[in-house]
């Protein structure tokens, strides 16, 4: 075997991969000091519509265990295979029960007397070839009854058969339409309405270095007892040398506090709180740029018109995680209700007050972070969106002049003058909106 060969079951595909794995160790997979190498393009575990990027091989008796679980199997498969299975179920069981019926008259000797003698009876009248029964068959099963054709009481096998093929053709209603419908009601389809944002954002947020992204719903039903999850998936080396392609490790929205439940109405940011024992505690916005990592963020909840729970969910590798972003507001107050505009939905703008240290060091190090404007883009945003309440809020003041300094006009300034603080009080932060 000659040294550049590539070993199927190895854990390394190369000698370029190798290095690059030797190069993962520190704080929780990061950490400084470490040598930098470039990022590899890895593969999904989970795509950005929902769907996981596995396939199953060398599976042992995979028919068998299938066909053990049929009604989830019907229910899984597509819908084209679906209304074969379907299609093929009633018209196999009609040929089935049709030969039965044929053979019956034929051993009775039914089709040797197709003129219908006065001195005979037939089993079953008006079948006199295979097509004849097949057709009986039909009206036996689907209950048409067009009374052309009937049963005697000549053969009792006859009328067993009727009997027979009238229970077997409720069972095979009952499951066809119950796996239909079953296929039908699933709530996969409502995760195509929650939206993930297409980014990631790593920002401060009350002093505290945060990983954010944004859920939405685009019906107005809810989904009831929604609450988020979600994961860091990433290679990892154990201390004893093994090595892990997919470790999980879970990252904490709030489960402690009951953050993690949500009120989905409008677009609300998820946020996980970069502490110690956060798995992106040791890494910088350089540490970042050459990471090897996934973040898959997942939303249940109960679909509010069936009751069936749904799961939406999506993912973020280490280039879509964006340092020093914030996400533009989407929601926005007007006369008598709220607004939220879409179109801001996957927008982030820069935050250049972001540190660009880990929360490690800036926990080490005691960083200080730097005082922002009140006045940030979030209300410039919002009094944008407010240009006619501003616009008459401006005529009152341009009224102020003109008052003469009476009792009345004294109360009348106040009046305005609150109204002024009040307005521009109320749009200096986001979550106040």
């Amino acid at each position: 075997m000659s040294v550049g060969r590539i070993n199927r079951y190895s854990i390394v595909s190369s000698e370029e991969e190798g290095l690059r794995l030797t190069t993962m160790h520190g704080m929780n997979g990061f950490g400084n000091g470490k040598i930098h190498t470039r990022r590899k393009c890895r593969n999904r575990f989970v795509k950005k519509n929902g769907q996981c990027n596995v396939q199953f091989a060398n599976m042992d008796d995979k028919s068998q265990r299938y066909m053990a679980d049929i009604f989830t199997t019907c229910v899984d498969i597509r819908w084209r295979w679906m209304l074969l299975v379907f299609t093929l179920v009633f018209v196999v069981s009609w040929l089935a029960f049709g030969l039965a019926f044929w053979v019956i008259a034929l051993l009775h000797g039914d089709l040797d007397n197709p003129a219908g003698d006065d001195n005979f009876t037939p089993c079953v009248l008006q079948v006199n070839g295979f097509v004849a029964a097949f057709l009986f068959s039909i009206e036996t099963q689907s209950t048409i009854g067009y009374g052309y054709r009937c049963v005697t009481e000549e053969c009792p096998v006859a009328v067993f058969m009727v009997v027979f093929q009238s229970i077997v053709g409720c069972i095979i209603d009952c499951f066809m339409i119950g796996a239909i419908m079953a296929k039908m009601a699933r709530p996969k389809k409502r995760a195509q309405t929650l939206l993930f944002s297409h980014n990631a954002v790593i920002a401060m947020r009350d002093g505290k270095l945060c990983l954010m992204w944004r859920v939405g719903n685009l019906r107005k039903s809810h989904i009831v007892e929604a609450h988020v999850r979600a994961q860091l998936i990433k290679p990892r080396i154990t201390d004893e040398g093994e090595y892990i392609p997919l470790d999980q490790i879970d990252i904490n929205v709030g489960f402690d506090k009951g953050l993690d439940r949500i009120f989905l109405v409008s677009p609300i940011t998820i946020l996980h709180e970069i502490d110690e024992e956060s798995p992106l505690f040791g890494i910088s916005k350089q540490d970042l740029e050459t990471a090897d990592f996934e973040i898959v963020v997942i939303l249940e909840g109960m679909v509010e018109a069936t009751a069936m729970t749904t799961q939406a969910r999506s993912s973020y590798l280490a280039s879509e995680v964006l340092w020093g972003h914030r996400f533009e507001p989407v929601l926005f107050e007007e006369k008598n209700l709220y607004k939220v505009d879409y179109s801001h939905f996957h927008k982030t703008y820069e935050v250049p007050s972001t540190p660009r240290c880990s929360a490690k060091d800036m926990v080490e190090n005691k960083f200080l972070v730097p005082s922002s404007n009140s006045f940030c883009y979030e209300n410039e945003l919002a009094f944008l969106n407010r240009d006619d309440e501003e616009e008459e809020v401006g005529g009152g003041s341009r009224a102020l002049a003109n008052l003469s300094p009476d009792r009345n006009s004294r109360h009348e300034f106040e009046r305005l003058q609150a109204i002024r603080t009040l307005d521009q009080r109320s749009y200096r932060r986001e979550s106040e909106i």
